[in-house]
């Protein structure tokens, strides 16, 4: 059976990355591809390719630095759209958004304690840093 490009149940089918660039978890598809293949991304809490279909309903957890979401799927959409529309087609879960917070505020706190957060070289400084290592 051929398949027909105008068939309406396409809507009903998008690939995994290509609903990450959507949703605006990631700048391109390249590098939605690139977090699916080093295991940054998990549908429903398992490894598997950037080309998986993606359902309503389904559990994705993105890791996006030291932050994991877990959302739920509740649009499908392969086209790139406004950040508005982006965040209607998933419901971020209660548990994921506790996590996130909790995980920031201890971020923040721990940087409290840094001696030198915020605080960087002049040019003046480095200058007599490599006059004193004699460079």
């Amino acid at each position: 059976m051929a398949r027909n490009d105008t068939d309406d149940t396409d809507d009903a089918i998008v690939r995994l990355d290509k609903w990450l660039w959507a949703a605006r978890f990631f700048k391109t598809r390249a590098l939605a591809v690139e977090a699916i293949g080093g295991g940054k991304v998990l549908h429903h809490g398992a490894r598997t390719k950037p080309a998986h279909v993606v359902r309503v309903g389904d559990e994705i957890r993105v890791r996006l630095g030291p932050y994991e979401h877990i959302v739920v799927v509740r649009d499908l959409n392969a086209r790139r759209g406004p950040a508005k529309q982006a965040q209607l087609m998933y419901e971020e879960t209660a548990d994921s958004l506790a996590a996130r917070e909790k995980l920031a505020a201890q971020l923040k706190a721990a940087s409290m304690f840094n001696p030198q957060a915020g605080w960087s070289d002049s040019k003046k400084d480095r200058r007599e840093l490599r006059r004193m290592r004699g460079k």
